[in-house]
């Protein structure tokens, strides 16, 4: 029997020249689940995403979905496409092992945790606060640039970065400090500034866009205090859920979230088409 993926809608072209299409996997003439390709994503048409990929139950582990991955990435050559992206949900672990044996390298994941009913305590001499207007102008100004920093170092031109960074900020936040369910605040010990975290609503809980540390104050247990004033912001905020998205590089960054409690919902993959 053969597994080929065969078009269920109309090919979508987007004006620069990035396209997207559902397709069904069948086995003959026999559906067995379904796909979405696309080339859609911020980086550009040059690169791939192979979405929604489901198998139906009776024809799982006959590696019907490894042949619909290798002929997605197919279509995405055919596209142009130099590099092919998917997201596995943490609990597929035959997902997870597709991915490995398919040569995808995980580049981030998605956590999230289910806070208790009280806060977190913070230390002695340690307290968080609004985040003033002037801490929020050099705060933003910094944030625009670390984030187009943040997509050139992964492949995306400074042009487009830097337009991507801007138009996002604007999205997120066009009331700035005073838009509605965004909470910035301010982390101090002994009454200085160490640190800030932003959150805001999204989906069932909070999730944490943007925290750090200030450079000279790190290496003393000051991440894990912001961690726990996000707790905190969120159970004020009536939200018991928070989740955020890590880079896998960011080793320290990752031992914290998972010292803390927090639990991978999904992982995030990429490889070269070659």
């Amino acid at each position: 029997m053969t597994t080929t993926l065969r078009p269920s809608g109309p090919l979508q072209h987007m004006a620069d020249g990035a396209r997207s299409r559902p397709y069904e996997i069948r086995v003959n003439s026999r559906r067995v689940g379904a796909l979405v390709i696309a080339s859609d994503t911020p980086f550009g048409p040059t690169v791939g995403e192979i979405r929604d990929l489901d198998v139906e139950q009776g024809d799982r582990r006959r590696g019907r979905a490894t042949v619909a991955a290798l002929a997605a990435e197919e279509v995405l050559r055919g596209w142009g496409c130099r590099r092919v992206r998917v997201s596995v949900p943490a609990d597929s672990e035959a997902g997870l092992c597709m991915a490995e044996a398919l040569g995808y390298a995980e580049y981030s994941r998605n956590m999230a945790k289910d806070l208790p009913a009280e806060p977190p305590a913070l230390p002695e001499g340690v307290r968080g606060r609004p985040m003033t207007d002037a801490e929020y102008e050099g705060w933003y100004a910094r944030a625009v640039e670390s984030y187009a920093a943040n997509w050139s170092s992964r492949g995306m031109s400074a042009e487009a970065a830097r337009a991507k960074s801007v138009a996002d900020h604007e999205s997120q936040l066009p009331q700035g400090l005073a838009t509605p369910g965004a909470a910035f605040v301010v982390l101090e010990a002994a009454g200085v500034p160490v640190g800030h975290v932003w959150l805001a609503p999204r989906g069932a809980g909070s999730y944490v866009y943007d925290i750090e540390v200030r450079a000279e104050h790190r290496g003393r247990g000051h991440g894990r205090h912001l961690m726990q004033l996000a707790e905190r912001t969120a159970l004020a905020a009536g939200h018991r859920l928070l989740a955020l998205q890590v880079f896998t590089d960011n080793t320290p960054a990752l031992r914290l979230y998972v010292s803390l409690g927090y639990r991978p919902t999904d992982f995030n993959y990429a490889k070269d088409l070659i």
